[in-house]
């Protein structure tokens, strides 16, 4: 009940006035005294600070018999640090209405926090002793696992799950991409707490670090912040090589029998790499047949002319050493083949033809008023920093990012729709599809 009342006091805040849009964000970088580099965002209407930031090393830095390290320490950074034991540590977070979450990607570990600006150097206090003083007790780490062990038993009976595992275990066999990042059954009762210490050793480190802070506060003393939370992590971290994939198994359906009353679809192929320059043309041709709105191809196709989902899309999935597109639906069995075969007619129209027009500039309209309506609250804001950070798209995207849109002609659209839907996709089904069966091509 405590960490509900914390969060309501800080959404309040959040919603007394809406931060600044995106064209008038104004983004400044900045030094910390110890030389740490961060980008800010002053933003004076609330009194609150959102913080964002991520380490280079996530799932990939897992040892192929020991997956699901990396997000199991990230469960479990809460639960004490330093002189705090786990019950300690939730009532300063609590009595102060301090957020802190961590979680892990493919390629990088993701923290975050948010705090009033009374209780700003407490939060921050807090998130160095998670990040260098790490407890791992032997209480805590039982029974986040029995936690974690017992969400991978559900797993083994949800299709949802199952479909997207075996999507990504054939899609990158042998990578660290192909492998689930929670963990395993086999993998989570061999994971020690000097597993645990280790990773956060390797990753943890200031020489790959990006930082984003949002707020009421001023330069000189986000740096000073900063440096509270993170000037005492080691100088250089100490990541294992993840090796360039790209998706294998394009062409071919993997249909899995389970005793489900819906067929659960993943589907997907080659994508497109973050810095590749035909990247924004892809976005948007994507955003067209099956981008997740109500006017994308494969939404119109197979739910509102035929009713066969509630729901269809697909989106541009990057990684560092990897990109795919990625989508999926449910549908019912007896007509889990229609459905499918109409995402594959559709995605292959889109290959051979192209967009419209129309849609084109529909979707350059959308993608635009979207994108600012995306950034209402600070931490959205800073969460979107450090991802352009990540990304590499300088400090000017925001600015940018609508004239790249409207620079995309017909013909870039038509290319490289070719390009990105032209390869054949990989297709797994959960369920009992009526009439579909695995197929190597």
């Amino acid at each position: 009940m405590m960490r509900s009342l914390a969060a309501l006091s800080l959404a309040a805040f959040a919603f007394i006035v809406a931060p600044p849009s995106a064209s008038a964000v104004n983004i400044e970088k900045i030094v910390s005294p110890a030389g740490i580099e961060a980008w800010l965002v002053r933003d004076q209407a609330v009194p609150l600070v959102a913080l964002n930031y991520s380490f280079h090393g996530g799932s990939s830095q897992d040892a192929a018999d020991k997956t699901g390290t990396a997000n199991f320490a990230a469960d479990l950074l809460d639960e004490g640090a330093g002189d705090l034991d786990a019950k300690t540590f939730h009532e300063r977070l609590e009595n102060r209405a301090i957020e802190l979450s961590f979680r892990v990607g493919r390629d990088e570990f993701h923290g975050s926090l948010r705090a009033l600006s009374e209780h700003r150097d407490e939060a921050f206090d807090l998130l160095r002793l998670a990040l260098t003083a790490p407890r791992f007790d032997a209480e805590a780490v039982e029974r986040v696992r029995r936690q974690v062990i017992a969400g991978l038993q559900r797993d083994t009976t949800n299709p949802n799950t199952i479909a997207s595992r075996r999507w990504w275990e054939t899609a990158f066999p042998g990578h660290p991409y192909g492998r689930e990042s929670r963990g395993t059954l086999e993998s989570m009762p061999t994971i020690t707490a000097d597993d645990l210490r280790g990773y956060v050793r390797r990753v943890f480190a200031r020489n790959e670090l990006t930082i984003s802070i949002v707020g009421d506060i001023d330069a000189k003393t986000a740096g000073e912040l900063i440096d509270r939370a993170f000037a005492k992590l080691p100088a250089k971290n100490d990541i294992k090589p993840v090796a360039e994939a790209k998706p294998s198994g394009l062409g071919r359906r993997i249909v899995v029998n389970l005793d489900v009353p819906q067929a659960v679809v993943t589907f997907g192929g080659q994508g497109l790499a973050r810095n590749d320059p035909d990247f924004m043309a892809g976005y948007i041709v994507n955003h067209i047949l099956g981008g997740g709105s109500f006017s994308s191809r494969l939404y119109k196709e197979v739910r509102e002319k035929r009713g066969l989902a509630y729901g269809v899309s697909d989106s541009l999935v990057w990684f560092k050493r990897a990109s795919v597109v990625l989508g999926g639906t449910a549908t019912r069995s007896d007509r889990t083949g229609e459905a499918l075969a109409i995402i594959e007619a559709e995605t292959k129209r889109m290959a051979d033809e192209g967009p419209t027009a129309d849609e084109l500039a529909a979707a350059k309209s959308y993608l635009k008023g979207a994108y600012a309506l995306s950034l209402d609250t600070s931490s959205k804001i800073a969460a979107q920093l450090t991802q352009i950070q990540l990304d590499r798209l300088g400090i000017d995207y925001m600015q940018r990012r609508s004239a790249m849109i409207d620079a995309v002609t017909i013909e870039d659209a038509r290319r490289v729709a070719k390009r990105l839907f032209g390869g054949g996709m990989l297709v797994t089904v959960v369920g009992r599809p009526k009439g579909l069966e695995s197929s190597a091509d």
